[in-house]
């Protein structure tokens, strides 16, 4: 599977006030769509990744003072994102959550022109997105941090706490598995 940018076709957040003086702000607008993507496939709708984004920023806000001391702040800044979406899928509301993203995919969907390539494309994008949620978390986690966060291996057990072989075992399990879910998607 060729590198692609997962982030959903929809509006982007409101971005972190910028400092040109704050490198963890900088950061984390530079890396703010791949966030929101990764949050969105992980918490299962736009309105929650965008609370995921922010709760992320904050809770890395307030740690700024630690950021001198990180040695890859991308890896650091994703792990929190990562922690906070999986905080909110495990929440008790989830069910009204996944009842909702479909709905308001549906919505997107059906709000936006209809040519025939733009048609493809959604239903490609929507079809990506049910064989994504098919997978284990630990399979998700580790294909949109490849994928979508464009992390390496090595990256991704660093954020996740895990050996750099079993980053890739997960990434093989996720492709396998996407693969065989998947009708075969033009590039």
């Amino acid at each position: 599977m060729s590198s692609m940018n997962l982030a959903p076709p929809t509006r982007r957040a409101n971005p972190p006030e910028r400092s040109t003086a704050d490198p963890l702000a900088e950061a984390f607008a530079r890396h703010q769509g791949e966030l929101l993507g990764t949050l969105f496939y992980l918490v299962g709708n736009l309105a929650d990744a965008q609370d995921a984004l922010q709760e992320a920023f904050l809770k890395c806000w307030r740690r700024k003072d630690d950021v001198p001391a990180i040695g890859n702040l991308r890896a650091w800044i994703f792990k929190v994102a990562l922690n906070t979406g999986r905080d909110m899928r495990g929440a008790a509301w989830r069910t009204r959550r996944q009842a909702v993203a479909s709905g308001e995919l549906a919505a997107w969907e059906a709000a936006q022109p209809a040519p025939d390539e733009t048609a493809a494309a959604h239903e490609e994008q929507h079809l990506l997105r049910v064989a994504i949620e098919q997978l284990r978390p630990e399979e998700q986690e580790v294909f949109l941090l490849r994928q979508n966060g464009d992390l390496t291996y090595e990256e991704i057990g660093e954020t996740l706490g895990i050996p750099v072989g079993t980053a890739k075992t997960r990434m093989r399990l996720a492709l396998e598995k996407l693969r065989l879910s998947l009708p075969v998607i033009k590039s």
